[in-house]
């Protein structure tokens, strides 16, 4: 591969190459709402519908004409961009106005959420991580101090003739002189597992399908086994379990439950003690998940989720990155089902669709204010970013919220129309997933079709990527695979999608629906 110049290619060369071999190597050339332009061989403007919008970080469209001009009004401010360690109210406004919406839409909203800034998604999960494991250590410290109390209070019990050592199943004393020797030789055994126990890393809980991100320690979060499985041993470990089996949530928690040994005098006997030890870092939990085919999670996964972290003590963390910010009718997917978070995390279209942002946002009561100056960003917080995000909330807001009712009812208008197709196509189409404006069609397995290419294709997991190449080149849709199997095709356009729109797309969905009825696997190939 060259570039247009005929010189070497030094960015892209793999992913360029592969694109074109499903039909999607197209570079476009201009952006508005949710039309995207292409140029073709003889030169003429070619629209096309994209319902892919940036993974879902374009509410308000391409280049939304507000956001744009405000955009510009910003820059010929000349408003201060990189200015760090400065004072900037900026970042203070955004995290006030997050907090009016938090306290609104979260149940049983009874706190302030303190912002920290981040300049992508998967970075606000990385900066989570941190303040998590800031938190365990602290409650790891107590923990060991109060053992280390305790073991001087018995030292002094027993050297006095206060307190004998009784029995323990932990430690024999085969060769003791007296209680004090003892009492030493217990101390060094609960000294050894304790030290062995606290040197351990983080055990993290995610759901089966997740998706975090793909930064050193998102990666671990997100449960492909072929992005993660490489990079496994640079991070903490994560347990998966299963959104949809809530009642084993708990058991599978409590196999991870794992103690620290102390001890304590008692009536005058030292006696041994298992403490619960915070191995548990976090539960990582996507109100909507993005891979699974944008399956939402059911009330009963949400109430097992609160009560497992309640019961262990650790932070529940709500990813609306792909989730919030009104795409599935109200600013956070997790109010529909009754989900409420310790941190959350925001992006994607916080940042209008012209600038790179995020925050994660910490509830007071666990907050530890030191992390302000433990984390930094050259990048984040910065002025022009900050100004984006204040725009994209205040029209969020407007006309009390009137984007999400319009997402909502777009959303809803949408779903109708391929849950049609769905219904019409039964021996193709397996369900229609999601909320608002965050949706999925999920076909049946391929892999025992009666025709060659569809059969190979769906094996190798490529047959969500052709079936979007047939779209753009037919019916000039964008659209691509969502989850790791292909078997998903995604839908999440802007708030500005027309019923023409939505007519266009159920056309080019029942040609698809035909195709793979009638086993015609060679239209698919590009």
């Amino acid at each position: 591969m060259s570039s247009p110049a005929g010189g070497p290619v030094f960015a892209d060369r793999v992913l360029n190459d592969w694109l074109s071999s499903v039909g999607l190597g197209i570079e476009y050339s201009r952006a508005e709402a949710n039309t995207l332009y292409y140029v073709d061989e003889d030169g003429q403007e070619v629209p096309v519908l994209d319902h892919v919008c940036g993974f879902g970080s374009l509410i308000f469209g391409h280049n939304n004409p507000d956001i744009v001009a405000h955009a510009k009004t910003v820059l010929d401010r000349q408003v201060p961009v990189y200015v760090q360690l400065s004072h900037q109210s900026h970042a203070n406004d955004i995290a006030a106005v997050l907090n009016a919406i938090l306290r609104r839409e979260i149940p049983g909203g009874d706190g302030d959420y303190a912002a920290i800034f981040a300049n992508s998604g998967a970075e606000a999960v990385e900066i989570c991580v941190k303040h998590a494991e800031l938190e365990r250590r602290a409650r790891v410290a107590k923990l060991t101090d109060e053992t280390s109390r305790n073991a001087e209070e018995a030292r002094e019990a027993v050297g006095a003739g206060r307190a004998t050592v009784a029995e323990n199943p932990y430690v024999r004393f085969d060769g003791a002189s007296g209680e004090s020797d003892r009492l030493e030789q217990l101390l060094a055994e609960a000294g050894r597992r304790n030290a062995e126990l606290i040197a351990r890393g983080p055990v993290h809980l995610a759901l089966e399908n997740a998706f975090h991100g793909k930064l050193v320690a998102s990666i671990q979060l997100t449960q492909n086994p072929h992005w993660r499985l490489p990079f496994t041993s640079l991070a903490s470990s994560t347990r998966f379990l299963r959104a949809d089996r809530p009642d084993e949530m708990k058991a599978a928690v409590e196999e991870l439950r794992t103690s620290l040994l102390d001890v304590l005098v008692d009536d005058g006997v030292v006696t041994v003690v298992e403490r619960d030890f915070p191995l548990v870092g976090a539960f990582f939990v996507e109100p909507v998940q993005g891979a699974n085919g944008m399956r939402p999670l059911t009330g009963a996964a949400a109430r097992e989720i609160r009560a497992v972290c309640d019961a262990v003590g650790c932070p529940l963390i709500v990813d609306e990155i792909h989730s919030g910010m009104g795409r599935t009718g109200a600013f956070l997917a997790s109010s529909h089902m009754g989900l409420r978070g310790d941190y959350y995390t925001l992006a994607k279209s916080i940042g209008g669709g012209i600038a790179k942002n995020a925050v994660a946002l910490f509830h007071r009561d666990r907050f530890r204010p030191e992390f302000e100056v433990m984390h930094s960003s050259t990048f984040a917080k910065d002025g022009f970013s900050a100004a984006i995000a204040l725009k994209v909330l205040e029209m969020l807001e407007a006309d009390d919220g009137r984007a999400y009712r319009i997402a909502a009812e777009r959303g809803d208008r949408l779903k109708g129309a391929l849950t049609a197709v769905a219904a019409d196509f039964p021996d193709v189409v397996d369900a229609v997933h999601g909320i608002g404006l965050m949706l999925a069609v999920e076909f049946k397995d391929q892999t025992g079709a009666s025709s060659e290419p569809l059969r190979e294709k769906a094996a190798s997991g490529m047959l969500g990527y052709l079936i979007a190449g047939l779209i753009l080149r037919e019916h000039r849709i964008r659209v691509l695979p969502v989850g790791p199997a292909g078997n998903s095709v995604r839908f999440e356009p802007s708030i500005y999608l027309t019923d023409a729109d939505i007519a266009r797309t159920e056309n080019a969905l029942r040609d698809v629906c035909t195709i793979l009825r009638d086993q015609d696997g060679d239209r698919l190939t590009p």
